[in-house]
């Protein structure tokens, strides 16, 4: 058993390299061993490319030793034909026989369909090896079929007498609270998830484009809550460089559970993670809702004495660290 945890630990760690490109795909990693040795890895492909068990079989340079070898996997594999062949069927094909598996793809087109089929062909199938860290892995993937939504991150910076905003400002742009290293990773952060989220005050605040800059990787989708329409195609959300999605009065009902039918306009466009990122309406709005699945929280280390206070939250302290004079804290919604 402690081989197993071996090579699906390291399954989870290639499968990271997917992180933000693979959607609405789950970002999988493969792993392939003959006689305790790897000789083949894998992770999922860009969305509409291979899969991770298909990128790890084709890594092998000698194919005859897959009759003799095992096969590893974090998430089920499918068992269905979309953008690309079942890869259960191709494991089939290949004569592996041994199926090492992280957890159960929930997904209503797999949902045991692959491990059936490859029981069903006589394949040697053990599942739920390291299933807890594989399923935290798969967690975006899991609360969009199962919940019906896409995973939601708020997250937000607070000065030291916490304040998420001053209570006026000079200039139509961001007022920074936190260090270049902290707004360095969230623009990591940006480009690890589907989309990012902010209400009509910010654009009208701060003019944010909402991309990657300071970091290397794929533009989010940009979703603008614009209840009236009343923002001008001139702001910066509105360029060329990524998707905008404007959700108004004519996609729903301001009056009521704002979050719930923000999440099922997401749903329908097959986005399964976003950030939100404020301000401190929108925010609030999904914390009051309890519609929220980790909350990033930034104090930098400066004062405004008066402001926009920050949003009140309650949830699991799960991390705490320093970042240079900025200190991040991370909740999970239990």
């Amino acid at each position: 058993m402690a081989n197993h945890e071996t090579y699906i630990k390291r399954c989870i760690e290639i499968a990271k390299n997917g992180l933000g490109s693979t959607s609405p795909n789950p970002m999988v990693g493969s792993v392939i061993v003959y006689k305790n040795k790897i000789i083949g890895e894998g992770y999922t492909s860009p969305y509409g490319g291979n899969h991770a068990e298909v990128n790890a079989i084709n890594s092998v340079s000698n194919k005859s030793l897959l009759k003799e070898a095992t096969i590893y996997v974090t998430l089920e594999p499918c068992s269905h034909y979309g953008k690309t062949p079942p890869c259960s069927d191709l494991i089939i094909s290949h004569k592996i026989p041994n199926i090492v598996i992280g957890c159960i793809d929930d997904n209503i087109k797999v949902a045991g369909k692959g491990i059936k089929k490859l029981i069903d062909a006589n394949r040697n199938v053990t599942v739920g090896v390291l299933e807890k860290a594989c399923k935290e892995h798969h967690k975006r993937f899991f609360t969009f079929h199962n919940k019906k939504r896409p995973y939601i991150i708020l997250k937000w910076a607070e000065t030291n007498d916490g304040f998420i905003a001053p209570k006026t400002r000079k200039e139509q742009k961001p007022v920074w609270i936190t260090n270049k290293y902290s707004r360095q990773l969230v623009h990591k952060w940006r480009s690890e998830e589907q989309a990012i989220l902010v209400g009509t005050n910010t654009v009208l605040q701060d003019n944010p484009s909402l991309t990657v800059r300071d970091w290397k990787g794929k533009h989010p989708i940009r979703v603008v809550l614009d209840k009236s329409l009343k923002l001008s195609k001139e702001f910066s959300i509105f360029n060329s460089e990524a998707k905008t999605i404007v959700i108004s009065e004519s996609n729903i009902d301001f009056s009521k559970n704002v979050s719930q039918q923000i999440c099922a306009v997401l749903y329908k466009n097959d986005i399964t993670s976003v950030i939100v990122e404020g301000g401190k309406k929108t925010l609030q709005t999904f914390i009051d809702e309890n519609l929220w699945d980790e909350a990033r929280v930034f104090k930098g280390n400066i004062e405004f004495k008066e402001g926009i206070n920050a949003p009140k939250l309650l949830g699991k302290l799960i991390s705490e660290k320093k970042m240079m004079s900025d200190i991040l804290k991370i909740y999970k919604n239990d």
